[in-house]
């Protein structure tokens, strides 16, 4: 399997009331660091992989934002996966609704709605 499945022509058509009007054309990664979408409407965006890894929607991630910080005396202990470079390890359709994305670090449990991913990154 691919790093990165790419969109088939078909997989996010109608029916129009259950799939987005906007779909992915084509997903790669232009660095290490970055990952470009080109949209149906003809708008590319670009994400840094650590904006996407922060902007995780799952609901573990989710509370860990809303959560209050630690004391400054409190150290983060991390894993070997964690101090590595970020990379995506793998990324794949869900439905025709969005992407699942798993990380280097081990992170997998974020799935990237087709509206998050329009609203996350810059347009290039």
């Amino acid at each position: 399997m691919p790093l990165l499945a790419r969109p088939s022509p078909t997989a996010h058509r109608p029916p129009a009331a259950y799939c987005p009007m906007l779909h992915p054309t084509d997903l790669k990664l232009v660095d290490p660091q970055r990952l470009e979408i080109a949209w149906s409407d003809g708008q590319v965006r670009t994400y840094s992989l650590r904006e996407l890894r922060e902007s995780c929607p799952c609901a573990s991630c989710r509370e860990r934002r809303t959560a209050p910080p630690p004391p400054p005396t409190e150290l983060t202990v991390l894993r070997p996966a964690e101090a590595q470079p970020l990379r995506i390890t793998q990324m794949h359709p869900v439905g025709r609704y969005a992407y699942s994305i798993h990380f280097s670090d081990g992170h997998d449990t974020g799935i990237y709605t087709l509206e998050l991913l329009r609203e996350l990154g810059s347009e290039a």
